[in-house]
């Protein structure tokens, strides 16, 4: 080729070795009739085949001096595929169209020209214009239709037909927006199309005559229900994470907390439950203190471990002054920005790096996760294999009463306990689940992947795997060694069984019968109940705690004691007491550290921002 090449048509090619010599030679006699020669080139984008397809392209390639053959070992998905093709093209002028040819090739002229004379940064086919002849059959037709919609609608989008394999781009523009792009499967033709109409790109939607050839390599369920989620993924991008400040975090969680308590004053008497919190036993309150306060050693030694697994040895205390700074940082701040000020002291004091003591944190964070999920579980499973469930479903049957489905009456005690049971199993897998990613993080061998591709092998299986194996990587590195593996992972347990003891000896103190079921409803309580503190809408979940408490005392009690107005009562009081001990306990290990809790989130919200860039 002696001239300059204007023009680079990418042709994505995975397993096309019925149709692929046909393509390129049509390709280029419709690229010959409007382009001046050698002022184009025609690239075979091969993504990982498993057919003759690479060596077909290799012979085009060969024939042909505009052919050429980029070639991937691993499949990059199509996206994957075009972006890498449009790097090593030559063109300024970059276009692509799908290899089955089933958009009519009498309008790649007007693609191409949309983009080299007429100035737009973008051009489209589509389908869905009023203009477009496209023979599409029902099972194509309404997903396609569906799909759209969705996209106009949850992105903005004024485009009619997002996933019209015949595109063009500006060398520029493209290689501006592939930067922005993070789907690299199917979902990638829409949002370059989304983010460049953000961008103030020029786009042109223009009427194709499209026929489908063959069969789709779009598996309806897999890829519609996974590009839905990334038409999530891309909305939350787009639209709601910039509006997301930590000032418009903290006055949402503020005004989602009055919102519940202003609600709550129309079902329960705030009077009520005020006389029921001033009714509890302060002595056997004092206690619970005391329980709570113990768990908080456990906490540092537990810190104490992970680090040491990390290369950082350190003292105990140390340790759980830390974890007591950082957790009240958490409860005085919005948005949990008490977790990034645990790095700032263990670098400030022990010189720890901030890249190992966020990680650190992350480690911690995996084996609460598998803790609360091990005890809730195991408590859900005990009372199904006891039949401790027949009085909550009888509770739950009461509350509900009579039920009548086309004539019928159903008996909501046994679709109560039914429901329970099936809990129970899924609970049973939790745990089954939770053995297995702590088996597979003690081999060498990843069983992760292999496991995920045999079910799909498109790039949404990819995400789904990393996220599981930096999951099993945070584990890694504590189940390595058998002696650090019970020392964390044990210590976790007991540190969430201590908090829901805490929780029981505040029911006591409320005069409440400490019996198997509740201590069953305490461990679901508490459990939720954290894990609600999770979403950084209020200061140490403050409300959020008290709310998922009280809903899942009340739902799973059969005691007539444990009343709303009791239920809430005793989330408020035991709520406080953890609140408390953490906050005396962080002003404690702040004079004793010689730490200023406004410096250390200041100083830990800026690193953290320099370690995620």
């Amino acid at each position: 080729m002696s001239g300059p090449v204007e023009v680079s048509v990418v042709l994505p090619a995975y397993n096309e070795e019925a149709t692929l010599r046909e393509t390129v030679t049509v390709t280029l006699d419709h690229l010959a009739a409007f382009l001046p020669a050698d002022s184009y080139e025609v690239i075979v984008a091969e993504d990982g085949c498993e057919d003759r397809t690479p060596e077909i392209a290799d012979e085009l390639a060969a024939e042909f001096d505009a052919v050429r053959h980029i070639h991937s070992e691993e499949r990059l998905g199509r996206g994957g595929a075009l972006e890498y093709a449009f790097r090593e093209a030559d063109g300024e002028t970059l276009v692509y169209f799908d290899t089955d040819l089933a958009t009519d090739m009498r309008h790649l002229e007007e693609l191409v020209e949309s983009i080299r004379t007429e100035g737009y940064d973008v051009a489209t086919g589509s389908r869905w214009l009023p203009e477009s002849a496209a023979d599409r059959p029902a099972k194509r037709g309404v997903p396609s239709l569906a799909y759209n919609g969705f996209v106009r609608l949850f992105l903005r989008s004024g485009v009619r037909d997002h996933q019209c394999g015949f595109k063009a781009f500006d060398r520029e523009a493209q290689l501006a927006l592939a930067d922005d792009v993070e789907d690299d499967h199917w979902f990638w033709d829409t949002e370059i199309l989304v983010k460049a109409q953000r961008e103030g790109y020029r786009v042109k939607e223009f009427p194709v005559d499209w026929t489908p050839k063959g069969d789709s390599k779009v598996d309806i369920i897999r890829d519609v229900f996974g590009m839905g989620s990334q038409i999530l993924r891309t909305w939350w991008e787009l639209s709601v994470s910039p509006r997301i400040t930590r000032t418009t975090s903290l006055a949402a969680g503020t005004l989602l907390v009055v919102v519940a308590l202003a609600l709550m004053t129309v079902y329960l008497d705030p009077q009520s439950v005020l006389d029921a919190i001033t009714g509890a036993d302060p002595v056997i309150v004092g206690v619970s203190a005391l329980v709570y306060l113990f768990s908080w050693p456990l906490r540092g030694s537990r810190y104490q471990h992970i680090l040491e697994r990390l290369g950082h040895p350190s003292d105990r205390w140390f340790m759980t002054g830390a974890v007591f700074i950082s957790q009240t940082g958490n409860l005085v701040f919005p948005a949990r920005l008490g977790d990034g000020v645990r790095a700032y002291v263990v670098k400030a004091r022990r010189g720890v790096p901030y890249p190992t003591g966020f990680a650190s944190l992350a480690v911690e964070r995996v084996f609460d996760l598998l803790a609360i999920t091990i005890l809730a579980s195991t408590v859900l499973v005990g009372l199904v294999l006891t039949d401790g469930t027949a009085g909550i479903a009888a509770a739950i049957a009461a509350d509900i009463g009579t039920v009548s489905i086309g004539g019928e009456t159903v008996d909501p005690a046994a679709a109560a306990q039914t429901a329970l049971r099936v809990a129970a199993a899924v609970g049973a897998a939790a745990v089954v689940a939770v053995a297995v990613i702590v088996l597979n993080a003690r081999r060498e061998t990843d069983l992760i992947r292999p496991a995920i591709a045999t079910l799909s092998s498109d790039a949404y299986a990819d995400v789904v795997a990393g996220v599981l194996e930096q999951f099993v990587g945070d584990i890694q590195t504590i189940v390595s060694e058998r002696g650090a593996f019970l020392r964390v992972g044990g210590g976790s347990l007991v540190i969430w069984t201590l908090d829901v003891v805490t929780a029981l000896v505040v029911f006591v103190a409320f005069g409440i019968d400490v019996t198997l079921l509740l201590v069953a409803v305490a461990f679901f309580a508490v459990s939720v109940g954290n894990l609600a503190k999770v979403l950084p809408l209020s200061p140490g979940g403050i409300g959020l705690y008290e709310g998922a408490f009280t809903l899942i005392v009340v739902g799973l009690t059969t005691s007539p004691a444990l009343t709303a107005t009791t239920a809430l009562a005793i989330s408020v009081v035991d709520h406080a007491v953890k609140n408390v001990v953490t906050i005396v306990g962080g002003i404690v290990s702040m004079a004793w550290l010689n730490v200023s809790l406004t410096t250390a989130v200041e100083q830990s919200r800026d690193i953290e921002a320099e370690t995620v860039e």
